[in-house]
């Protein structure tokens, strides 16, 4: 209808060239062309801001990811070298005691093997004399010949009064072949002269191990290096790499002067791929830990959403132009637009009744439903039973084995209470912190108490270990209150001071156990 032409009628006056139809059937046309191409730019606008907003997220999420590796890592590393630093300081002050010359060999050695078979990184335990000579090793054949004083930390020690443990670089251990990261202190003759080397070895396979573990692209990156840049372990692992130095990347050159964690954008010295780092120096120890994941892994989904919104974009553009079915378009942009509006306002209503934690409902959810469960109660004159439960020593829980895995302790407890609960009206929330709440409509005391028990139960049946309870696993202590038929003067507050006191009966008669009126069982 744009490129055609019609026919020209004889012209009788002007007013019946111009007629109101004509008129309305330019600014029909008008229109639809504006229209479409605001359609257009709307649809582009949108479609440019949405990608490059999900670009952002798609690298912040990384962001996120590689600073928590880094983290994890970091942990991993400080924990596994202060352990061979306690240890070897302990043995070092017992052999100095003694002195080198007078040890009980026997006995030394029998103690070198206890500590190498309670900690798994360990490769070995040495204790070496002035002139390099092994003394006593975990090891029961001493290699020929067993000198060491030719080893860089055997020089250190011997020309550095430092008593401080030393972390070496990789070397390969001349009892096993294997490649070991050394860590040594000086031993001293009570007038402090130098008497001789106490060496810790730790296998780099360990932390080639634990690299090994994680869930991340295949070509990204761990790097445990020293605080001089040598490179003691890698993934992916491969021997030549090992010794070689980071100094010259843009992470030691630029971020780790001014800061001791961070996120970085660079190329990688070692294989040339680039990546998104986060770096982390140890606080104790002068070590460096790299998590890196790849541009391109960042990316891919990305681009792949990136095509496919741009396919879906041009086909839209096709339909209008093709069309150009105003009404229509219209009508589906806004039908589109309300549905996504409804669709937010429903998650929204989700959320604000939903705990994020746990997946549970929250306070606000409890606060509703028993309102509304207390006045059907009332009446229909049934039985309705409140059930509060807190898990026993969680203070000592999130102390021991930090907030993260308090996190992991309440999402599986909050899963068995919802396996535990069968009916559609029974319902499950956390109440705050570790306490939990079961509202169970329709039930009188016998089934309250079977429930609770039940509960707790399977509490105990996820085993999770709690070193600083009595039990050694994680338990959790119950109140339970029930609003007898015809009690008119029951409120929702009522009921869950009443579930309230009986907790507390029950945590102050031992924990584990649930408490009612007139009854208690753990």
């Amino acid at each position: 209808m744009l490129g055609r032409k019609r026919p020209e009628p004889k012209i009788e006056s002007s007013d019946e060239a111009f007629s109101p139809q004509s008129a309305r059937a330019g600014a029909a046309l008008r229109l639809t062309v504006s229209f479409m191409l605001v359609v257009i730019v709307a649809f582009l606008a949108v479609e440019g801001w949405r990608t490059w907003r999900d670009y952002r997220a798609a690298f912040a999420s990384a962001r996120d990811s590689v600073t928590n590796l880094a983290r994890a890592t970091a942990q991993h590393a400080e924990d596994t070298i202060r352990q061979v630093d306690v240890v070897t300081a302990a043995l070092s002050e017992r052999v100095e005691g003694d002195g080198l010359q007078n040890i009980d060999i026997p006995r030394i050695h029998k103690l070198l093997v206890q500590q190498s078979a309670i900690m798994p990184q360990l490769h070995g335990l040495f204790i070496y004399g002035p002139d390099g000579q092994w003394v006593v090793t975990d090891k029961e054949v001493t290699p020929e010949p067993a000198n060491n004083a030719d080893r860089d930390y055997f020089q250190y020690h011997r020309t550095h009064a430092d008593r401080r443990v030393r972390i070496g670089e990789v070397i390969k251990s001349r009892s096993t072949n294997d490649l070991i990261i050394p860590i040594s202190r000086r031993l001293n003759n009570p007038d402090g002269s130098f008497a001789g080397v106490l060496l810790g070895t730790v296998k780099v396979s360990y932390f080639v191990d634990y690299y090994g573990d994680f869930k991340i692209d295949d070509k990204g990156a761990l790097v445990l290096a020293m605080r001089s840049g040598t490179i003691l372990v890698r993934r992916p692992f491969v021997a030549s790499v090992v010794g070689k130095s980071l100094l010259n990347s843009v992470i030691f050159r630029e971020h780790l002067p001014t800061s001791n964690q961070g996120v970085a954008e660079a190329r990688a010295v070692v294989d040339d791929t680039e990546r998104l780092y986060g770096y982390r120096a140890l606080t104790t120890y002068p070590l460096v830990v790299e998590a890196g994941l790849s541009r391109e892994s960042i990316i891919a989904p990305w681009r792949r959403d990136l095509l496919k919104t741009g396919f879906v974009l041009i086909f839209l553009i096709v339909i209008l132009v093709g069309f150009g079915l105003i009404v229509l378009s219209q009508l589906r942009y806004r039908m589109t637009m309300e549905k996504q509006i409804r669709s937010a306002h429903q998650v929204m209503r989700d959320m604000a009744l939903t705990d994020s934690l746990t997946g549970l409902g929250n306070r606000r959810r409890l606060d509703t439903a028993l309102a509304d469960e207390v006045r059907r109660a009332k009446r229909d004159g049934s039985c309705l039973a409140l059930i509060m439960l807190d898990v026993d020593y969680f203070k000592r829980f999130n102390d021991k084995y930090g907030h993260a895995a308090g996190d992991d302790c309440l999402r599986a407890i909050a899963g068995a209470i919802q396996k535990t609960i069968k009916r559609p009206g029974d319902l499950a929330v956390r109440y705050g912190g570790e306490e939990f709440t079961v509202l169970l409509p329709h039930t009188h005391s016998a089934g309250a108490t079977k429930i609770a028990q039940e509960i707790l139960e399977a509490i105990r049946a996820l085993n999770i270990e709690h070193v600083d309870h009595p039990l050694g696993i994680v338990t959790a202590s119950a109140g339970i209150t029930i609003s007898q038929p015809g009690s008119e003067d029951m409120t929702p507050a009522m009921l869950i001071k009443a579930a309230d006191a009986f907790l507390y009966l029950a945590k102050n008669t031992g924990r584990n156990r649930w408490c009612s009126a007139g009854a208690s069982q753990g």
